[in-house]
């Protein structure tokens, strides 16, 4: 019986810690990485991958939004949180931040690569 609720309990945990994620922040379309909404996803050049940083704030925020992640989102194989400037939060893949481009209007858009031969669609 001991045996019955050590495993129920460590299935327990377990759902629980794939809960703490929630939903994938991510998904891969016509091999780049975009969100939920389809629109591509980019990595700046200048931010360092695990510095767990993002160095695009204030303007360039503007132009290049960031892929922000809830006060409850964690960390979770290759995805990760890092704090903002602003002491928001966003999602990083493979320790690099993840952007939006403003000017992309559609789906499947990828207008920002290569963008001042710094910015990059990311890649899953």
């Amino acid at each position: 019986m001991k045996l019955a609720t050590v495993f129920a309990v460590l299935a327990a945990f377990l759902v629980g810690a794939c809960a703490a994620m929630g939903p994938a922040p991510a998904k891969t379309s016509g091999g780049v990485l975009t969100n939920n909404a389809g629109m591509t996803l980019y990595t700046f050049d200048k931010d360092s991958a695990g510095s767990g940083k993002s160095t695009c704030n204030g303007p360039c925020a503007k132009n290049w939004p960031p892929l922000m992640a809830a006060s409850s989102d964690s960390s979770s194989g290759d995805w990760s949180v890092v704090m903002r400037d602003d002491g928001t939060r966003q999602w990083a893949y493979k320790g690099k931040p993840l952007y939006l481009w403003i000017k992309d209007q559609k789906p499947g858009d990828k207008t920002g690569d290569g963008f001042n031969k710094v910015w990059r669609v990311a890649l899953p």
